[in-house]
């Protein structure tokens, strides 16, 4: 991570500034495809703890040593109860002390479960209350509905002995899961008791385990990503064809919300979002199935995005992105798809992260400009 213009302090850790967490938010609700958390409320959470004078670092990839004890952690539940029900400030910090007494150990540096949304203010949080910075690498490099959609699941790393806490002070340790797949079903079930949004701490990883695994500099570019936005919005240039010429994507939908489906169901919101065609679209129908994220994206009955990209719900004036808590019938918007990262796309995450991890049996994934089919 190159850190010319940025403010680091002695041992090279980006110091994150209030301009520096408005572009995350930004640029992390674009990754997020309409999950991880409302990336605003997670904001005001960040710029409350760094006017506190609490430091929030990021760590370079790079200096992160091999015998580093590294905890990813995020939110885990529905992402509209977390943005009705108001977060108590430490659960984060709670579940990372309680893995450290459970364990025995102290902890080097915190990773990103997943940069999209809130959960990537929810590190850094945590991570600055501990005095303690944040790998610029994370997950996902986006954001999943499930714990074990991670790469750090995907290429070994078992989660467990993991620790939950709820905004009442309440601390759960899952003490061992026989799969990662059951250690989700677990923690699923306890999030609903508690309200249906916690904060998860997992088991410690090695720095050498997360050089290799973590989808790399996910708060440079998510931040560098905001940045851009808000420059164009700034200079009344298009955003959205900013993101698209930043991260190699492709416009698919411009349209309006027509119809809108959407429940909450055992600790996921599932839904489904109808479009009708507006512009170059008009008299063409589009629509989304959503699982806290976007997974699928139809036009005209026929799939064109598919799971592990990245397909995004964009306001068509500002490029800001929506999230799926957050749309409303009338909504004009445009829909983008963006490539994932090589990491999601072997076969071993295929398994896990593909759709037919999602229940879509009959949908295979090609890479971006190759998918298609029928659901």
């Amino acid at each position: 991570m190159a850190n010319e213009g940025r403010n680091v302090d002695e041992n090279g850790f980006w110091l994150l500034t209030e301009a520096d967490l408005d572009a995350l938010e930004v640029g992390a609700a674009i990754y997020g495809t309409g999950g991880g958390g409302n990336a605003y409320i997670g904001k005001l959470r960040a710029r409350e703890v760094l006017r506190a004078g609490y430091p929030l670092k990021v760590q370079p990839l790079e200096s992160v040593k091999d015998s580093d004890r590294v905890i990813s952690i995020g939110g885990i539940g529905a992402p509209v109860v977390a943005y009705e029900r108001i977060r108590e400030g430490r659960e984060g910090v709670r579940t990372i002390r309680a893995l450290e007494e459970r364990l025995g150990i102290s902890v080097d540096s915190v990773a990103c479960e997943e940069i999209g949304g809130s959960n990537s203010m929810e590190p850094l949080i945590d991570a600055a209350l501990l005095g303690l910075p944040v790998v610029d690498g994370d997950g996902m490099g986006r954001a999943f509905p499930e714990m074990q959609m991670t790469t750090w699941a995907i290429y070994g790393h078992r989660s467990t002995p993991s620790a939950m806490c709820d905004p009442h002070g309440n601390i759960v340790i899952f003490e061992h899961a026989i799969s990662e797949l059951w250690h989700e079903r677990m923690a699923r079930a306890c999030v609903v008791s508690q309200g249906g949004a916690s904060t998860l701490a997992a088991a410690p990883m090695t720095g050498a385990f997360v050089k290799k695994v973590a989808i790399p500099n996910s708060y440079t570019k998510a931040i560098a990503l905001g940045h851009a936005v808000l420059e164009a919005q700034r200079n009344h240039d298009d955003p959205i064809e900013k993101i698209l010429q930043m991260e190699g994507g492709k416009r698919l939908f411009t349209g309006k919300i027509h119809d809108l489906k959407r429940h909450l169901m055992g600790g996921f919101v599932r839904g489904e979002a109808i479009l009708a065609g507006l512009d170059g679209h008009q008299g063409e129908e589009a629509s989304i199935l959503i699982q806290n994220e976007n997974l699928i994206f139809k036009r005209n009955g026929v799939i064109e995005a598919v799971v592990p990209d990245l397909i995004i719900v964009l306001d068509i004036d500002t490029g800001t992105a929506i999230s799926t808590e957050m749309l409303r019938y009338g909504q004009r918007v445009a829909i983008l798809a963006l490539p994932c990262h090589p990491l999601l796309r072997t076969p071993e995450a295929l398994e896990v992260i593909g759709p037919k991890a999602f229940g879509f049996d009959d949908v295979t994934y090609r890479p971006l400009s190759h998918v298609h089919g029928e659901v």
